[in-house]
């Protein structure tokens, strides 16, 4: 892969970057968008992404026209410590191999997104002299991060109380990028529609506890008359069984495994059922759309409700935890809003009141600020 150029006072310089991490889709789109506000700077810039070995993480990078490399690499948390001491056997050989990528490409810098790929990344990075920055996407840091923080040269955080996860004083507020694509000043206008639409995500693989009582939400809404459009991403994992369930309750509904075309599906959406990823949170401040939000309960330490509550507290949505999920109390939730427009579109206002829609190129500034010589 060619190095970018980019064009100076002082002439012409090659830049390259590897960015690492991944595992979702989550830890991927912020380092694909600080990707594309390099390539706004550089002429043909050199962009490696490294991730694991998920299908998923090579799939939504071939979408966004990114190659990767991959490493052997798994992660440590909540795998019990047999196979926790197996993956920590291997970390030497994916340091070995992180370093041999690192040489062969000879980047300015690394930036890690969080995920347990990024770690054996920024180690070798560390051990070769070279700069390493990582981002925090979640309020709470994840175990990668934080003891990575302890050896990189600048730590960016998507929120305020991620300070708090973190012992280093190289920190730098700078929220979670955001796909350009996804802004509404770059897309469609909305759709003349006459119909209430709904959009369900339970992120990039789905959740097949909002799979289950969404469906069973909208039979209770077509008992009472309501029939909203349904446009539901359901995870590869549960296509099937869903179609299924939609079938045998004659419900009507988009249902796909996953949407490529995210910021087609934000605008034709009037309401977001979804979990409460940081990628998430920050798409739905950035597009302004109001939302329920239903955080994943068995996330690390709980950080999916905090992220949640950043949107719940401006206004911005409403959050149902798993445990008091059903089918009869979402509908009740969806049908509030489908009655009270003036407060569906008031929600929507107080979303974009935590939207960072710079954060892409203020993280791309203390890149460049890193390697200036």
């Amino acid at each position: 892969m060619q190095g970018g150029r980019q064009k100076s006072e002082g002439g012409a310089r090659d830049f390259k970057i590897v960015i690492a991490g991944g595992g979702t889709g989550g830890h991927l789109f912020p380092g694909i968008a600080v990707a594309r506000e390099l390539e706004t700077r550089f002429e043909n810039s050199g962009i490696l992404f490294v991730v694991g070995r998920k299908r998923i993480e090579s799939e939504i990078l071939s979408r966004y026209g990114y190659g990767a490399a991959s490493i052997d690499v798994e992660g440590i948390k909540g795998r019990g410590w047999r196979k926790g001491l197996k993956v920590f056997i291997k970390l030497p050989k994916s340091v070995f191999q992180s370093a041999s990528l690192i040489k062969d490409f000879s980047p300015a810098l690394i930036l890690g997104m969080g995920g347990y790929s990024a770690g054996p990344v920024c180690l070798a990075a560390r051990f070769l002299g070279l700069p390493t920055a990582i981002h925090e996407q979640n309020s709470y840091p994840g175990l990668t991060n934080r003891l990575l923080a302890r050896i990189v040269d600048r730590v960016f955080i998507s929120f305020e109380r991620s300070r708090e996860g973190f012992k280093t004083s190289s920190l730098f507020f700078t929220g979670n990028p955001v796909r350009k694509e996804l802004f509404p000043d770059g897309g469609k206008e909305a759709e003349d529609r006459n119909r209430f639409t709904i959009l369900v995500v339970g992120g990039s693989q789905g959740a097949r506890a909002i799979n289950r009582a969404f469906a069973k939400s909208l039979t209770y809404l077509n008992k009472t008359g309501k029939y909203p459009e349904v446009i539901h991403q359901t995870g590869k994992i549960d296509h099937e069984r869903v179609l299924e369930d939609y079938r045998g309750k004659s419900l009507k509904g988009e249902v796909v495994p996953f949407i490529e075309d995210m910021a087609a599906a934000y605008n034709r959406a009037d309401l977001v059922v979804s979990r409460a990823g940081a990628t998430t949170v920050f798409e739905l401040a950035a597009v302004g759309k109001p939302s329920v939000l239903i955080p994943y309960p068995h996330a690390a330490n709980n950080h999916q409700e905090i992220n949640a509550l950043s949107l719940v507290r401006a206004g911005g949505a409403e959050m149902i935890r798993e445990k008091d999920l059903t089918g009869e109390g979402m509908a009740r939730v969806l049908t509030k809003y489908m009655d009270d427009r003036q407060a569906l579109n008031k929600m929507g206002e107080n979303a974009q009141k935590i939207a960072r829609p710079d954060a892409a190129k203020e993280i791309v500034d203390q890149l460049l600020e890193m390697v200036k010589t």
